[in-house]
């Protein structure tokens, strides 16, 4: 019995969707939510810009989004997408030949921004390319770049003209009989997105990519997406995501993840469940903690890990988790397994001695995943 049939309160029930393809990547339907990231490497650094790819790819990232802003990038692009291991979006502004020669390259999916891409003959080229080199298109549209047109008529960026922008482009593609796009509704201003959003899933069954764009640093970056985003796919509206920060690609990719952990829409590596530590501790919960999620980070299996410092919640926290830890007294503290109690272990090895558990644990769950998937 699943928990959300016993937990019908946790059900989130995800707008309906066409589904499309980003080369081998499935996305809307009943696909898992995908997580995107971009580089920030010149394309034109080609070995920089495929260790950034792999990176992101390695920390989990589904689809990987590159800017090309000049023809020598649209040269580097095919070198890049024949050594990276995800399908490569090609980010196109301003110049329309850029997508005709992404398509070209090998991308898998043109972001076009239709306040800047051009008029609708240059858009039937780029809509050209992408099928003959099978080849999705994200409509992206940005509250930063909307048609001149668009912001005499409503006098400024809102959710109104933004969502105008997006059918208006899925007219042309449509009237192009080209099919395979989603499309996204940005903009920093968080009520601006989730408003803007809000009026999309209504009016369209594409796919939607979700973002709060040009949200800022690490931190503060990471909040403004958690609760845009968040309150979105709570509502069930998404089908990929980026998380926009000014940090380094593979944050990005964590924090997707973690925002889609959160609500149970995706599972992905140790899900640790620490408390913040009080008096009551039996050990130094936060540098516990610090240490274990870079010690874990090789761990892609889906499991569920508690760092509890004292008895209050501790044993309650570890009986629904994988492998949990609680602090007790006299410098020790009881470990669980699988949701019981097991045995009580040292504070002084409790690092090493929990992410061999956890390890053990991973090895456990992908066997008997192996096992179900050949029965």
């Amino acid at each position: 019995m699943s928990l959300n049939h016993i937990r019908p309160w946790r059900n989130i029930y995800r707008r309906k969707s066409r589904q499309i393809m980003v080369g081998n990547v499935p996305v809307g339907g009943d696909a898992p939510i995908t997580v995107q990231t971009m580089t920030n490497t010149l394309t034109t650094d080609v070995r920089g810009t495929i260790a950034q790819v792999q990176a992101a790819a390695e920390a989990g990232a589904d689809i990987v989004r590159i800017s090309v802003p000049d023809q020598a990038s649209s040269k580097a692009l095919k070198e890049i997408v024949a050594e990276s291991p995800v399908p490569i979006v090609a980010d196109i502004h301003f110049h329309y030949k850029r997508g005709i020669e992404a398509a070209e390259a090998g991308a898998a999916c043109l972001r076009i921004n239709p306040g800047n891409i051009g008029d609708e003959a240059r858009v039937r080229e780029v809509i050209k390319a992408a099928r003959d080199h099978n080849c999705s298109i994200r409509i992206g549209v940005n509250a930063g770049s909307l048609e001149k047109h668009l912001l005499e008529k409503y006098g400024e960026p809102c959710p109104d003209a933004m969502v105008e922008s997006g059918l208006d482009h899925i007219k042309i593609l449509q009237d192009n009989d080209f099919h395979e796009f989603k499309i996204s509704c940005k903009a920093s201003d968080v009520f601006m997105a989730a408003a803007a959003y809000q009026l999309l899933a209504d009016a369209t069954d594409a796919p939607i990519h979700l973002g709060i764009t040009e949200a800022g640093g690490l931190m503060s970056g990471t909040i403004k997406s958690a609760i845009g985003m968040g309150n979105l796919l709570w509502n069930g509206i998404g089908d990929t995501i980026r998380v926009s920060l000014s940090a380094d690609p593979v944050e990005e990719v964590k924090v997707g993840y973690d925002i889609l952990k959160s609500l149970g829409l995706r599972h992905r590596g140790v899900n640790i469940i620490s408390c913040p530590s009080c008096a009551r501790q039996g050990f130094d919960v936060i540098k516990t903690v610090e240490a274990l999620e870079k010690r874990l980070e090789h761990i892609k299996t889906p499991m569920s890990l508690s760092i509890i410092g004292c008895v209050v919640n501790g044993p309650g926290e570890a009986l629904m988790t994988d492998v949990g830890f609680t602090g007790g007294g006299a410098g020790s503290g009881m470990v669980y397994l699988a949701g019981a109690q097991s045995h009580k272990l040292g504070n002084d090895g409790m690092i090493e001695h929990i992410v061999e558990q956890v390890e053990r644990r991973a090895e456990a769950i992908e066997a008997e995943a192996a096992k179900e998937a050949a029965e």
